[in-house]
């Protein structure tokens, strides 16, 4: 398991890390990074020695109605990832290694993590399209879209970065967002542990029996 405790004067440049224009390929154009971020690039999970808050998110979920972030996840293992229905690359890719790990654990253990999905492309990311491509990974995993604003002030609560989506040269639309999974503790609701695009199937199926008990990996 790869992971490193950040300092606390550190972890703002830490947390602050890859922006990753999904389907941008085509304009060659590459992710915008911090250069506090080639050093950690090979980590698969940062320990922070200063949790983050859980945002103050009341966003719609796949059902058409409202969720409460804090309300419906508060005592629960939950892992927050912000992106894209339409991204052809990283989204995919992080939401199915952690659906992979997550069916390793025992059926209550996943009736009890809370795997969280929140667009940054509310626009296109309606709730029924978030509930289709959500089914297609894990069921179970909560869609959440709504205005961009609000999205992206909850995002930059963790240090993600989200940009507006805009139109690549070729005319494809594509959302610049973070890349990191925040998970948060059943026992303070902080969000303490960070993982990084380099986490792997190995790393979330090592880690989970862990996060779900509120331990550091």
């Amino acid at each position: 398991m790869r992971t490193k405790t950040l300092a606390a004067a550190a972890l703002l440049a830490a947390v602050t890390l890859t922006l990753s224009a999904c389907g941008n390929g085509d304009d060659g154009k590459q992710p915008v990074t911090v250069v506090s971020e080639e050093p950690n690039s090979d980590k698969a999970a940062i320990v922070l020695d200063k949790p983050f808050e859980k945002p103050d998110l009341v966003l719609t979920d796949t059902h058409g109605k409202k969720y409460d972030l804090r309300k419906e996840t508060e005592g629960k293992p939950t892992l927050i990832y912000f992106g894209y229905t339409n991204c052809p690359d990283v989204c995919p890719l992080t939401m199915n290694n952690i659906a992979v790990a997550k069916k390793q654990l025992p059926k209550a253990e996943q009736d009890e993590l809370r795997v969280v999905f929140v667009t940054t492309d509310p626009e296109r990311d309606t709730p029924s399209a978030l509930g289709k491509w959500l089914k297609g990974i894990d069921p179970q995993v909560v869609g959440l879209t709504g205005s961009f604003d609000t999205i992206q002030a909850g995002a930059r609560t963790l240090g993600i970065s989200i940009d507006p989506p805009h139109k690549d040269k070729s005319g494809k639309t594509v959302s610049t967002h973070g890349t990191q999974v925040v998970a948060f503790s059943p026992k303070t609701d902080a969000g303490y542990v960070l993982y990084t695009e380099a986490a792997e199937v190995g790393d979330y199926t090592k880690d989970l029996p862990k996060l779900i008990k509120g331990e550091k990996p």
